[in-house]
């Protein structure tokens, strides 16, 4: 068999366009190209720039107090005339006697609210995905809503009150044989006081993306499974959840990469020092040190040293994620 060269009639004038159309794009300055996109698009430009305004200020400006981390820092010399002293904030740190009690308490607090937290809204989503009536489902979101909004302060106050002995929570578990007891001062009790409170919290907000990603599902797919005899249980596991997964993994990257970066107000407003041995935090210590105790430095370095174990956690997760599956942040 012959095989016939393509004669340049046969050759399609859109693929010709295009060809030419990429040769002058590469020929065009990347400047020139970055000008004429922002003339072409300034409204979008315009609108983004409050939030680039606001990381710069707000996030990468700050970054050059790091510095302090590794000074004996006084804020009458300021950064350039308080004295260089090396690591010796984070060998202090190393060292001292809360060190293994801050550390193991970040690291089981991050870990339960990540397996027990992270799961709830999405389960939530696909609760209210299978629900027919719209109007109960939107009630429900409401209500699952509302404590996002409330304030921290508050939110804690409710807490305290609900956990003491004569709260509901220990009228509740009285029937089924519970000793009342106040929670908050039960060392044990902390953490699932803390994870448990803070899905209460944030499973309605934490459910709005995911529920952005299922109205995006095929509907034809659905149709396909029914007809293969899918029942509404097996939908969700080979149709729905599949196709939210990127979102699913995505999310799961950010928030391993915040997993230690638990923040100290919650825990200040709940804790007290009888319970210090599992609610003391990395960031609580910062707390203490840099604003009680006026330790610049020493609060810089925990700082530092937390960041730096936040960064770690979401390069491997990436890394890992990109390895197993085609979803990754980069």
């Amino acid at each position: 068999m012959k095989l016939e060269t393509m004669r340049p009639e046969t050759i399609k004038p859109e693929t010709t366009a295009k060809t030419e159309t990429k040769s002058n794009t590469r020929k065009i300055p990347l400047k020139k190209r970055i000008i004429k996109d922002i003339i072409k698009n300034k409204i979008l430009y315009i609108m983004v720039l409050p939030v680039v305004l606001y990381y710069i200020i707000f996030h990468y400006v700050p970054m050059l107090g790091i510095v302090i981390a590794f000074q004996d820092f006084t804020p009458g010399k300021g950064i350039f005339g308080s004295n260089f002293v090396g690591i010796k904030n984070f060998i202090d740190f190393f060292s001292d006697p809360s060190f293994i009690r801050v550390l193991k308490n970040t690291a089981v607090i991050s870990i339960s609210t990540l397996v027990i937290g992270f799961p709830a809204p999405i389960i939530l989503a696909l609760l209210l995905n299978e629900l027919k009536n719209k109007y109960f489902a939107r009630t429900i979101q409401t209500i699952t809503y509302m404590p996002h909004f409330i304030s921290l302060v508050v939110i804690c106050g409710m807490i305290r009150e609900f956990t003491l002995d004569t709260g509901v929570i220990n009228q509740i578990l009285g029937f089924f044989g519970w000793e009342p007891v106040t929670m908050l001062n039960k060392p044990e009790l902390f953490t699932p006081i803390y994870v448990l409170s803070s899905i209460w919290q944030e499973i309605g907000w934490g459910s709005i993306i995911y529920l952005a990603a299922l109205a995006g599902v095929d509907q034809e797919q659905y149709e396909a499974a029914r007809l293969d005899g899918a029942g509404r249980l097996k939908q969700i596991f080979h149709v729905t959840l599949p196709a939210i997964m990127p979102t699913i993994i995505i999310l799961l990257i950010l928030n391993i990469g915040k997993a230690f970066s638990i923040g100290y107000e919650k825990i200040i407003l709940l804790y007290n020092p009888g319970i210090y041995e599992t609610s003391d935090v990395i960031s609580t210590l910062v707390f203490r040190k840099g604003l009680e105790e006026l330790n610049w430095s020493f609060s810089a370095a925990v700082g530092l040293f937390n960041s730096v174990i936040n960064f770690a956690l979401l390069i491997t997760a990436n890394w890992i994620s990109r390895k197993t599956n085609e979803t990754s942040l980069w």
